[in-house]
């Protein structure tokens, strides 16, 4: 017997009662089969007394009668409703005294009813952005910035120096902590040290010193010194001004090219270049259609699955701080943390899970393959990154995962307003300044 009461759009509640009698049958035919193997001192295997043995496995057999009981029942109507059960069922015993069944209420969510919109109103922007010998140019650019040498000069320090130094600072005549160096190294504009003390480095010449007041920011992060002025004596010791590699063999060489040939190093920057504009541009159509859905489909998730990813995205974080060598033992992390960002992939999965059945955007074994190259494709040998994917499922799987995520995509796309729009490379490759 069984009556169902929606609680909220997702909660139910169903009141449920099982006779007495068939859990005590339940709980003699599992002491009949304990009887057969259960020991005892004093007896043989399988002759030991019944009632000893409902003495001392009653308590046990009735419980797990009663749980298989409530179980058995509970997916009776599970299944007689065709309900979508979300999360675990809380069951709650009522009192039943005075009857001859065992009442119990089984609290639970299901998942919402999904009905995909009609997304046509929509407007998805595409970037388009082509590689040209600029982008090449830019990006070399950069990785010589990030192979700049230093070499001593005798001049007067100027902007992107290194300098080496010896400084003291003082508050009120009195030395503060923190407030001294020998023979300290920075880049002038790096950001490594406040504005202001680098600006009074500029001009010196080695073997100069100087003398100036400084003031801090409100919002330094040694609280002791946010806001004061103090009075720093520096000391300038070396100059060295920055030096890029040329692009030449060796450079060629430094970016893996054997042979040193600096044309087939350009052909190789421009290849992972397009790789990279490919893959942030699909980052950013995705962003936009996965915001589409979510503006689309204003539907309720259950709690019990949001409180699921919230622990797993802890986790998650958790398990990154480690990666990093911090230790999280002492260190709070808590699911609650991560709420609206589970909400969002809790609404996205099951948005998109629909989706995929309704539309058929499963993922087909040619699919797969194309992306698994295409991540290979970057590799020294390719086809020993392509074995590694199909010697595991779980890594297969995770390609599969991004092959249905790309087919929603692209669904959406073809279903929304779209326009292309030019790109600017260093805002696409965050480079903007």
């Amino acid at each position: 017997m069984s009556n169902q009461v929606t609680v909220s759009a997702l909660e139910r509640r169903i009141d449920m009662s099982v006779p007495l009698a068939e859990i005590d049958k339940d709980v003699e035919a599992r002491l009949k089969k304990m009887a057969r193997t259960v020991k005892m001192p004093g007896f043989r295997p399988g002759k030991v007394p019944y009632r000893m043995v409902a003495q001392s496995y009653g308590p046990q057999a009735r419980s797990e009668a009663i749980g298989a009981a409530v179980e058995k029942a509970l997916g009776e109507q599970i299944r007689a409703q065709s309900l979508r059960v979300a999360g675990y069922p809380n069951i709650e015993p009522k009192d039943a005294s005075g009857t001859d069944a065992l009442e119990f209420t089984a609290v639970f969510e299901v998942y919402p009813e999904i009905v995909i919109a009609d997304v046509s109103a929509q407007e998805v922007e595409r970037p388009q952005l082509s590689v040209t010998d600029a982008e090449v140019d830019k990006t070399l650019d950069v990785l010589r910035k990030q192979r700049t040498t230093f070499v001593p000069v005798e001049r007067a320090a100027q902007d992107a120096d290194r300098v080496v130094v010896d400084f003291t600072g003082r508050k009120d005549g009195e030395e503060f902590e923190g407030g001294k160096a020998v023979d300290f190294a920075f880049v002038i504009g790096g950001g490594q040290m406040l504005k202001d003390f680098e600006t009074a480095v500029l001009g010196l010449v080695a073997g100069e010193s100087k003398t100036f007041d400084m003031t801090f920011p409100a919002d330094y992060h040694a609280t002791h010194l946010a806001g004061q002025t103090v009075q720093f004596e520096v000391a300038l010791k070396k100059v060295e001004e920055p030096k890029l590699p040329e692009v030449d063999a060796e450079f060629a060489k430094s970016l893996g090219i054997v042979d040193g040939d600096v044309a087939k190093m350009r052909e190789e920057v421009k290849a992972n270049l397009e790789r990279e504009v490919k893959r942030r541009i699909q980052a950013k159509v995705k962003e936009r259609v996965m915001n589409v859905l979510i503006e689309t489909h204003p539907i309720e998730v259950p709690k019990a699955l949001v409180e699921q990813e919230s622990a797993q995205l802890a986790e998650n974080a958790k398990k990154d701080f480690e990666a990093r060598g911090m230790k999280t033992k002492d260190l709070p992390i808590e699911p609650a943390w991560f709420a609206e960002q589970a909400v969002r992939r809790v609404k996205l999965g099951l948005i998109m899970s629909e989706l995929v059945k309704s539309k058929e955007l499963h993922a087909k074994p040619e699919q797969i393959r194309a992306i698994i190259e295409d991540f290979a494709a970057s590799y020294e040998d390719p086809s020993e990154v392509v074995s590694w994917y199909y010697s595991q499922p779980q890594r297969l799987a995770q390609a599969e995962a991004l092959v249905i995520e790309d087919n929603v995509v692209q669904w959406v796309v073809s279903n929304t307003k779209t326009t292309d729009v030019t790109a600017s490379f260093d805002d696409l490759m965050g480079n903007a300044a």
